[in-house]
C-alpha cells in the first residue's frame, strides 16, 4: 500500500512492496497516487516475469564490462566507450544514472542525434556505439531478465562514413620515426620505449598487424619467418609470415624481460606515444592504424587474394577492399 503526505513542497509518497521501498515528492496529489500505482503494477509485473525496474543503464553497464568486456581483447577500449556513454547528460543527470526500462528508442535516437549533430562523430562511429549498446542491452534482456527487450532494435542507424584510404608516404614515415628518435637508416638498437614504438610502426608497415597484436607479441610466438598470433581481433589464432625486414626490425628490439614481449610496449603506451610523434612531425590527418592500410596495398601485389585475406585475418574477403587502398595513377604505372 501506498501512503501520502502533505508538505510544504507538495505530496510525498512512499510504497513500501514485496520487499521494494521508494519514495518521491509531487506538486499535486493526484500525480503522487498515478505514480504509485504505476510503480507498483511495474514491481509486480517485474517479480512475476523476472524483469527488475528498479536496474539501472549503469547497473547494466558495470556488469556488462565486469561479466563480457573483461573477456575480450578490446576490454579497454569498450570500458572507455561505455564510460563516455554514461556520462552522457539526459535533462541534467547522466544516462548511467537511467532506469533501465526508461532507456527507449526516443531516448537513445536522440542520442544518436546529439553524437552526429553536436558531437561531430561519424556514422560509422554511432554505429559502433549502437553495436555495443545493442549487445549489452540484448544480454541484459535474455540473460539477466532485467528487461523485456533491448530498445536499439528500433533505433535507425546512420549511414556508414567512406572508409578511409590514408596512406603513408615515406617522407612521413622518416619523419614519424624520427619525431621518436628513430634513425631509419642506422642499425642501433632501440632503446627506450619511444623508439620500440617506431619499430612498432614500421614492423605494422611490413605485416599488416594491428597495434594489439604486435604489443602481445612475445619471443615465443616467433618461429623462424612466421609469427603465430594466439589473440587476434576476430578471436582466431593466425599465422603471419615474416618479410626479411621484419625480421631486421625484430634484431633491433633490446632482449625482452622474462616472460615479457618482444616490443616491451603496451598499446595504450604506443597510442599516446605515436600520437604525440605525429604533433612534432606535423602530420595530423593519420592514425597507426593506417599503417594496414598501407601495408595491405604492398602485399597485394604479391600475394592472391586469398592469400592475403588469411594473413591479415579477414573472415570476409570484401573487408580487404576497406583496406586495399592502390592509388590510380600507381595502377596507371603499371599498363603497358
Amino acid at each position: 500500500m501506498a501512503s501520502f503526505a502533505k508538505r510544504t513542497n507538495g505530496w510525498r509518497v512512499q510504497i513500501a512492496i514485496q520487499g521494494i521501498r521508494e519514495s518521491k515528492v509531487f506538486s499535486t496529489k493526484a500525480e503522487a497516487v498515478a505514480w504509485a500505482s504505476m510503480r507498483e503494477a511495474e514491481i509486480r509485473t517485474g517479480k512475476a516475469t523476472g524483469i527488475q525496474p528498479g536496474r539501472t543503464v549503469g547497473d547494466a553497464f558495470d556488469r556488462y564490462e565486469k561479466d563480457v568486456s573483461a573477456g575480450k581483447p578490446g576490454h579497454r577500449f569498450e570500458s572507455l566507450r561505455l564510460r563516455a556513454i554514461g556520462g552522457w547528460e539526459i535533462d541534467g543527470k547522466p544516462f548511467r544514472d537511467m532506469k533501465l526500462v526508461d532507456a527507449t528508442s526516443e531516448v537513445l535516437g536522440k542520442w544518436r542525434d546529439h553524437r552526429l549533430k553536436i558531437d561531430k562523430v561519424t556514422g560509422s562511429t554511432v554505429n559502433r556505439e549502437l553495436n555495443l549498446l545493442s549487445h549489452v542491452f540484448r544480454t541484459a534482456a535474455k540473460e539477466w531478465k532485467w528487461i523485456a527487450t533491448s530498445p536499439t532494435a528500433d533505433v535507425r542507424r546512420p549511414e556508414e562514413s567512406q572508409p578511409r584510404d590514408r596512406l603513408y608516404e615515406d617522407d612521413e614515415i622518416e619523419r614519424i620515426c624520427l619525431a621518436l628518435g628513430f634513425d631509419l637508416d642506422g642499425d642501433e638498437r632501440a632503446e627506450t620505449t619511444s623508439q620500440r614504438v617506431a619499430v612498432a610502426f614500421l614492423f605494422a608497415i611490413e605485416t599488416a598487424m594491428r597495434a594489439g597484436e604486435i604489443c602481445g607479441l612475445k619471443p615465443s610466438d616467433v618461429a623462424g619467418r612466421v609469427a603465430t598470433l594466439e589473440k587476434t581481433k576476430n578471436g582466431t589464432k593466425r599465422k603471419v609470415p615474416l618479410s626479411k625486414r621484419a625480421i631486421e626490425l625484430l634484431k633491433l628490439l633490446p632482449p625482452p624481460e622474462e616472460s615479457g614481449t618482444l616490443f616491451g610496449v603496451t598499446t595504450a603506451s604506443l597510442d599516446a606515444l605515436f600520437r604525440k610523434a605525429k604533433i612534432r612531425a606535423a602530420i595530423e590527418d593519420a592514425t597507426f592504424h593506417d599503417s594496414r592500410h598501407l601495408a595491405i596495398t604492398r602485399l597485394a601485389k604479391k600475394f592472391n587474394v586469398l592469400d592475403l585475406a588469411r594473413i591479415v585475418g579477414h573472415r570476409d574477403i570484401k573487408q580487404l577492399m576497406v583496406y586495399y587502398n592502390e592509388t590510380a595513377e600507381s595502377m596507371a604505372e603499371r599498363i603497358d
